[in-house]
């Protein structure tokens, strides 16, 4: 089961950082013995005596376990801002983000209008098999009611996942059908993916996006790169755009695959000798030849970051778009007794020329950390290379000599504005609505007759979102509370209307399902798409850095 998300920049700014805190480098690690046993053991005793006397003698009831849990947030405030505590309760859906699959009924899924609508059900899966449809709409599963204003994403997810081989009597609102149809599915392992798209742009051009780096995302990656070089492949653009990272070795795995020789990917530093490693190429590469290029902006976080920077230092791809995120500190997850999860910071990363990728962070409570995004965006960062703030006095060199700065993520080699020409009120609320998702399903079902003679070729050359079919995404907008604005309609149709038949593309054919690719939606919006079209036109670039031509930085 998954569920898409907005992609509007109006949308996403307010949480881009929230995905990049969520997301980082983890690292296995045992976790045991300390220098100041003694400190630890007063201080223990100090908390266990005041819970005691908050237990016994505090005058209202109180929940120790929360209470307890509270401490530890706050306790952990004042180290790092990735060293995290999850509560058991929450670590179920913490882990998901980093799994290659999960228990499910197989469903992807849109929330409109306080309604769960089946986008698709995933193939192979149990409600493919039980007979749910695109365009079905989820009001129940095993009695709860999956509709109204407490709806959200959580209820949904904690309702239809559950164990492998545990069945969910789910109700389904089918169109044209009366009655709710009710359907028994047992829930199956369901995969998750994150090699989000991998095609060939043109006869020797391939593309591939990394949505995160999970447990499978190397595999993955490696499949995507064999299938394209079958196809012709001789130059890259690696998509790492809006990824916060997961593990550390999958980074470092997919370097080895474009990396020749034993050239040093990354270096870790911690406190203790047994948390620094040295990672090293250390076998043959299926792309070690062919220009490579490497998209990059504000979302691109740690992991994102161990990639990005290798293959800059290295000299092996050109870097295109706007500075990433800033985090090189290394996690290990450790497991507590009770279920819950702490996550705590071992190490720091460095990339070969000696770069620090963390930005500066402190503990003075201003919440400056959590605010960087936003303010790099009211700086001018994302529109003016020039606004952005380098550490001028940490300097280092790439192996052939190319000047590169350290303190505060990855600058690119060839910055790209941020585009906000499209960008509305308007165009912010169809998106936080999920208009354009629903038109684009509701129009799939209501034309798949249509569709279905059509090949995706020909509907992506032919195919024209017109002026009545926009009327009829503003009529359902309004109807849903969204006030149309005719200047902001008008500054953001050309965009609207690219969305709507790339998510049309998206629902009706999903050809590539079965390895959980998005080729048809990315092949469509990359015409609009101003970081992938300047990264098409750097590949002479890219070639001459290849070749060795590009001259040193003064």
């Amino acid at each position: 089961m998954s569920v898409i998300r907005n992609s509007s920049f109006y949308v996403r700014l307010p949480i881009l950082l929230a995905f990049a805190l969520a997301g980082g480098i983890f690292i296995g690690a045992k976790v045991g013995g300390n220098r100041n046993s003694g400190g630890v053991a007063k201080g223990y005793q100090k908390y266990r005596e005041i819970l005691s006397l908050i237990d016994r003698d505090y005058v209202d009831t109180v929940n120790m376990e929360q209470l307890v849990d509270y401490s530890i947030e706050k306790m952990l405030e004042k180290l790092d801002p990735h060293t995290t505590y999850i509560p058991a309760n929450d670590i179920h859906m913490a882990r998901a983000q980093l799994e290659s699959d999960f228990d499910g009924i197989g469903v992807e899924f849109n929330i409109f209008h306080d309604t769960v609508s089946v986008i698709a059900p995933l193939a192979g899966g149990p409600s493919e098999a039980a007979g749910i449809r695109a365009g079905d709409k989820i009001v129940e599963a095993n009695g709860v009611k999956l509709a109204g204003k407490n709806l959200d994403n959580g209820l949904v997810f904690n309702t239809l996942r559950g164990p492998r081989g545990s069945k969910v009597k789910v109700g389904i609102v089918r169109r044209g059908v009366k009655d709710i149809l009710y359907f028994n599915i047992t829930r199956d392992k369901i995969p998750q993916y994150s090699i989000e798209a991998a095609y060939m742009v043109d006869n020797s051009t391939g593309y591939i996006k990394v949505s995160r780096f999970a447990a499978n995302t190397y595999d993955e990656f490696k499949k995507s790169l064999v299938n394209l070089k079958k196809q012709g492949l001789q130059q890259l653009v690696l998509d790492l755009r809006g990824n916060p990272g997961g593990y550390m070795d999958r980074a470092t795995n997919m370097v080895d695959e474009l990396l020749a020789g034993n050239k040093l990917i990354v270096y870790t530093d911690g406190k203790e000798a047994r948390y620094d490693q040295r990672v090293n190429a250390s076998q043959p590469g299926i792309f070690e030849k062919g220009p490579v290029i490497v998209l990059i902006d504000e979302g691109s976080a740690s992991a994102s970051e161990i990639v990005a920077g290798a293959l800059q230092d290295n000299d092996r791809a050109l870097v295109v778009g706007r500075r990433s995120f800033g985090k090189g500190l290394v996690q290990a997850p450790i497991p507590l007794e009770d279920g819950s999860e702490l996550r705590l910071t071992i190490s720091r990363y460095y990339t070969p020329s000696g770069r620090s990728i963390q930005k500066e962070y402190s503990h003075d409570g201003t919440g400056d950390y959590e605010k960087d995004i936003e303010k790099r965006y009211e700086h001018g960062e994302f529109f003016n290379a020039d606004s952005i703030k380098l550490n001028t006095t940490k300097t280092y060199r790439t192996a052939k000599g190319r000047l590169v700065y350290g303190g505060g993520g990855i600058m690119p080699d060839v910055f790209v504005s941020l585009d906000t020409s499209y960008n509305t009120k308007y165009l912010a609320e169809l998106f936080n609505n999920n208009i354009l998702r629903e038109y684009a399903l509701n129009y799939v079902t209501d034309h798949r007759r249509e569709l279905d003679k059509m090949t995706y070729d020909d509907f992506r050359r032919k195919f024209v979102v017109t002026d009545g079919m926009l009327k009829q995404l503003t009529d359902m907008a309004t109807r849903e509370g969204v006030t149309f604005r005719e200047k902001d309609f008008q500054r953001s149709k050309a965009y609207i209307a690219t969305q709507t038949k790339a998510l049309i593309a998206r629902t009706a054919w999903r050809r590539s399902e079965k390895d959980g690719l998005n080729n048809e939606y990315y092949q469509i919006t990359s015409d609009q798409d101003l970081v992938f079209q300047t990264a098409l036109r750097s590949f002479p670039k890219a070639v001459a850095l290849e070749q060795g031509k590009i001259a040193s930085s003064k």
